[in-house]
């Protein structure tokens, strides 16, 4: 039900700030009417437990980790997180690829699940933390001058997929516990970026790929289809588009 990667921010935010709010309130309802007006004490302590348990809600709300049916087979690409697409296009990318690729960006609010899930199956070739502002998720130079963490995987038919965690202006922290020549399936969760932040996803020009969302649209980890791939190189040894070749089971 909720992430692992925010135990210790659930434990502290979630728990023990609203405990004492609540502590603090109890004590405003019992000490406040004797030393002023009831109208007082009331006021204040239901004030100080109507935040402390809208705090408790929001840390709730924000750590927690659904699980989900991951749809489709090994040749459908599903959302590497929760938000909204902001972007699909063609765009340069001069880390990993060096190049032109495709790509997609999602935006994350503060409402929406922030676990990161894997798009593809791959295997991890690359990682790079890069240090940076933290302007808002929604600015377009946020992509390239925000704190990020860069993946790129190595697909299970050869060409390469890169994700990027992006921070926002709330989102300071970003976990990812993966390490080279890490095999990660499609679907199983990564990592997580904690508060308002965005999610990129870069392909390789060898994919050709359909679309199936467009920007303005809701999606969810894993849940949602963002694309099918048509052609991945020699897919499973063969020079065949996907639909041709046996799907592997996902595991």
């Amino acid at each position: 039900m909720f992430t692992r990667y925010g135990i210790r921010e659930l434990l502290i935010y979630g728990f023990a700030i609203p405990a004492c709010g609540l502590m603090v309130a109890y004590l405003a309802w019992f000490w406040l009417p004797r030393m002023a007006t009831p109208v007082a004490g009331y006021a204040v302590g239901g004030a100080v437990a109507f935040l402390s348990l809208l705090w408790m809600g929001f840390n709730l709300n924000f750590f927690r980790d659904p699980n989900r049916a991951i749809p489709g087979d090994e040749f459908t690409v599903v959302s590497p997180a929760d938000g909204t697409i902001t972007d699909i296009g063609e765009r340069d990318e001069a880390e990993y690829f060096k190049g032109r690729v495709q790509s997609i960006g999602i935006f994350l609010s503060v409402f929406d699940v922030h676990v990161n899930r894997a798009p593809l199956e791959g295997t991890v070739d690359y990682l790079r933390h890069q240090d940076g502002k933290y302007l808002d998720a929604r600015n377009p130079d946020c992509s390239t001058l925000n704190e990020a963490q860069n993946i790129g995987f190595k697909s299970i038919w050869g060409p390469r997929f890169f994700v990027r965690q992006v921070t926002g202006m709330i989102a300071r922290r970003i976990v990812c516990p993966l390490k080279l020549r890490d095999i990660c399936k499609r679907g199983h969760r990564f990592g997580m970026i904690k508060f308002g932040s965005r999610t990129e996803l870069y392909l390789d020009n060898e994919f050709q790929v359909e679309w199936q969302v467009k920007v303005g649209d809701k999606v969810k980890g894993g849940a949602t289809v963002l694309a099918l791939v048509k052609r991945a190189g020699a897919v499973v040894g063969k020079s065949a588009p996907p639909e041709t070749a046996t799907a592997l089971p996902w595991k």
